[in-house]
């Protein structure tokens, strides 16, 4: 009988001992895989001009105020960083290596600036989250952008990129969010000056009233960080 229990509590060790060892392998893997988050904009914008991609004659602003909600008045660069903090805080609680670009209002970073930060981490993915604006206040529904497919700036990156904002869309269209569409972007600053896989989600639309007031609303932007994070999952596990 001794001899009966002593092998069980054998089992139960080794049992025990490997699932520790399985979940910290999983947990050292993830710390390994670095999130870059790109909250868009910032209080002040800056007019001074950039470079839109190395080597460029072509230039624009360093960095925009970005919108602001048509009933909230809320100013998209506080949108923007709510969410994105959101999302750091769910992607470090699943194990994440997280960098941020900005985590307050009272910063001035350019577009490629930011771009750069990521670039010296090498992260495996940056997430640029900002908010869209039209005329046309019917409009609505979430828009990912990514790098160019046809530039040489953005040729090298393209690949990844475009395989994450495939993985979100379809997560993003799952849970029941509308989801405008996948654009490839030439002209976007803060892609041309990156060597790393990169997405822009548009997280819809403040010149719209209903979408303004949901985009405010904590438990939609933790909606949709939590569908961005579990979509780094799946493309984490498929890279």
């Amino acid at each position: 009988m001794k001899k009966f229990i002593a092998i069980n509590m054998i089992i139960f060790l080794l049992i025990n001992s490997s699932s520790k060892l399985i979940m910290a392998e999983s947990k050292e893997e993830k710390l390994s895989f670095t999130i870059c988050i790109d909250p868009g904009h910032q209080k002040k914008g800056d007019g001074k001009l950039e470079p839109i991609a190395p080597n460029s004659s072509n230039k624009k602003p360093r960095v925009s105020q970005g919108t602001e909600g048509i009933g909230s008045k809320k100013a998209e660069y506080v949108v923007n960083l709510e969410a994105s903090l959101l999302l750091k805080d769910i992607l470090i609680r699943k194990g994440y290596n997280v960098i941020m670009t900005r985590e307050s209002h009272e910063v001035n970073i350019s577009n490629a600036e930011r771009a750069e930060v990521a670039n010296k981490v090498k992260a495996d993915m940056t997430i640029r989250i900002h908010c869209d604006s039209l005329k046309d206040t019917s409009k609505t529904g979430t828009s990912i952008l990514i790098p160019s497919s046809k530039s040489n700036n953005t040729k090298t990156i393209y690949e990844e990129s475009n395989k994450f904002a495939n993985i979100l869309k379809e997560n993003l269209k799952e849970k029941g969010i509308k989801v405008n569409g996948i654009f490839e972007r030439d002209d976007i600053t803060g892609f041309n000056w990156s060597t790393v896989p990169v997405v822009i989600l548009e997280m819809g639309f403040m010149s719209n009233y209903s979408e303004d007031k949901m985009l405010c609303d904590e438990n939609y932007q933790k909606r949709l960080m939590n569908i961005v994070a579990d979509s780094l999952e799946i493309y984490k596990k498929e890279k």
